[in-house]
């Protein structure tokens, strides 16, 4: 099931989006986390018109789903001139999964305007990432992925910082629900660390939108800078940029997550 073909068969009604589990897009025990994010925002994009961006989002994971379907339920908490902030609430039958929570802004006249640029990397040292069944998470399967810098999951390469050139398989063009998933696509760098298999999850994770042009960008040739800021009992803490085809800065992230090992 290609990311699209995911997207067109989520049953909308209002602020309510269902979509039945299908385990190409698994990660372990629950679901992709970025499609969790991706099903949220399709229900709260019954309740906020298309022409208002998405500016940041922020979600909190509870648990992972345990049937065949999930369902997201999504409220408005505030409406002003500018600016909608939007909640929903992924479930799994009475099961929590996830709090989700989003801003939506109208643009606004400013003398401020400051961007990321993003720095050169190094490919020399390039390597593909591989689906491999059974050992890497199902989701893989639909992006291509190159690692410029850093170490792959259970290398035991103590590297703070990773750089993967990014896109999605067999996809046309972007929307922010593809700039979502893009974003989420990386594993906790922590991982990287480990000189054998370790469980590992996400508990929150945030992101932020830098532009209004995520419509129709070309799906390879991305780019994510990620960086493990901090880590301690337990627990990581990274950083990430997202870039366009172009090098254009997309968006900024934060995640916070545990490392069993």
């Amino acid at each position: 099931m290609q990311f699209s073909e995911l997207l067109h068969g989520i049953k909308r009604d209002g602020g309510n989006a269902i979509w039945e589990v299908h385990p190409e897009w698994m990660q372990g025990r629950a679901v992709f986390g970025g499609l969790q994010a991706v099903l949220a925002l399709q229900a709260m994009r019954g309740l906020v018109p298309a022409e208002i961006p998405l500016r940041a989002l922020q979600v909190t994971f509870l648990a992972p789903c345990t049937s065949s379907h999930i369902e997201a339920r999504a409220t408005v908490l505030r409406e002003g001139r500018s600016v909608v902030q939007v909640e929903a609430r992924l479930t799994d039958g009475d099961n929590p999964l996830a709090i989700v929570t989003a801003v939506f802004g109208r643009p606004r006249e400013s003398r401020l305007h400051l961007m990321p640029v993003m720095p050169a990397v190094r490919r020399d040292n390039a390597r593909e990432f591989r689906y491999i069944p059974g050992l890497v998470p199902a989701f893989i399967q639909h992006f291509s992925a190159t690692w410029l810098r850093g170490g792959f999951p259970f290398s035991g390469m103590e590297d703070a910082g990773l750089v993967v050139e990014l896109g999605m398989r067999g996809e046309a063009g972007s929307s922010e629900s593809h700039v979502v998933a893009m974003a989420d696509f990386i594993p906790p760098i922590g991982l990287s660390w480990m000189t054998e298999p370790t469980p590992g999850s996400s508990v929150t994770w945030m992101l932020e939108i830098l532009t209004e042009q995520v419509d129709g960008l070309p799906m390879d040739g991305w780019r994510v800078d990620a960086e493990m800021v901090a880590a301690d009992s337990g627990y990581t803490h990274q950083s990430l940029t997202l870039w366009g085809p172009q090098g254009q800065p997309i968006a900024l992230g934060r995640q916070t997550m545990v490392v069993f090992g």
